[in-house]
């Protein structure tokens, strides 16, 4: 199958015209629409519906397009991967991170990533639930958890560390909790389902439980709660550096231990080679974390 032919039918596709995509791959019309006629004579079937001014895809080319895209994608990885990284990489990367590690960290490592890689498009999935990597089509996951997949590639780029937060109107009616027989008497802002924290004590990990009157499966509600004054919250730094600064939040150190630290990893699937996007976009990542500007530096 001519990957040129296929080209044209995916941009076409895109744009919304043939004479949009012979612009896009520097075509004359003409020669557009005779790659797509060859396509889809090799296929056997129509692929799009054409008008003078527009086209509109087939059933067999909705069922056709997904194939179409990853062919052209794996062209431009293997092009890629075969060239200097300095030149850049081409292509869709499909990136998949919690809400605010995607909004207030990758979100501010993208511009200059997309500047230094031109014809690199990201889809960036921002979720707080689990993602099935594999099943989703996902090319690299950024989580920040204790890891428990084998079945899964994972490189482990910077540490996480966490504080206990609270805003200064919960702490001035509850009282500030020094140690952890104390936060028994507190309202603990949970993930749903959960109903211990987990701390280092010296050479001891202990499970705490904790109880609260709110809990949520997302962060950034229980960010918000405790910014509202309705509980004690596990934050990450990075997280609530912001607002540690403008002092809506205040760390809680205690005395006899301190919140576990999570390392911020990349995963990927083991079934396929890496590709070459994927590795300069976790490199990009590394490197604006460890720059410091993706979270403060750790106590």
């Amino acid at each position: 199958m001519d990957i040129d032919c296929v080209a044209v039918f995916v941009e076409a596709t895109r744009a919304g015209s043939l004479a949009a995509a012979a612009r896009k791959l520097g075509l004359v019309p003409m020669g557009a629409s005779r790659r797509l006629a060859a396509l889809e004579a090799e296929l056997d079937v129509r692929l799009v519906h054409r008008t003078t001014r527009a086209l509109a895809l087939t059933a067999e080319g909705e069922a056709f397009l997904p194939y179409a895209e990853a062919m052209i994608e794996d062209a431009a990885n293997a092009r890629a991967a075969v060239r200097p990284s300095a030149s850049g990489v081409a292509g869709l990367l499909r990136v998949t991170a919690s809400e605010p590690f995607g909004r207030k960290v990758i979100s501010a490592m993208l511009p200059g990533f997309l500047a230094t890689n031109p014809d690199l498009r990201v889809d960036l999935q921002l979720t707080d639930g689990l993602v099935d990597i594999v099943a989703a089509g996902v090319d690299v996951a950024i989580r920040i958890a204790p890891l428990r997949d084998s079945s899964l590639v994972a490189r482990r780029l910077a540490d996480s560390p966490r504080r206990l937060y609270a805003s200064p109107d919960y702490l001035a009616s509850a009282g500030i909790p020094r140690r952890l027989a104390d936060l028994a008497a507190h309202q603990c802002l949970l993930f749903s389902g959960a109903t211990h924290w987990t701390f280092v004590a010296g050479e001891r990990i202990r499970r705490l439980r904790v109880t609260g009157r709110c809990s949520s499966n997302s962060i950034e509600a229980l960010h918000e709660a405790c910014l509202r004054g309705l509980g004690l919250a596990l934050l990450a730094e990075w997280n609530a550096a912001d607002d540690v600064t403008a002092g809506r939040l205040v760390p809680l150190p205690l005395e006899d231990a301190e919140p576990e630290t999570l390392g911020i990893w990349a995963v990927y699937p083991s079934a396929r080679l890496v590709p070459p996007k994927v590795r300069l976009f976790v490199e990009a990542l590394k490197s604006h974390l460890g720059s410091g500007r993706g979270q403060p530096e750790s106590g």
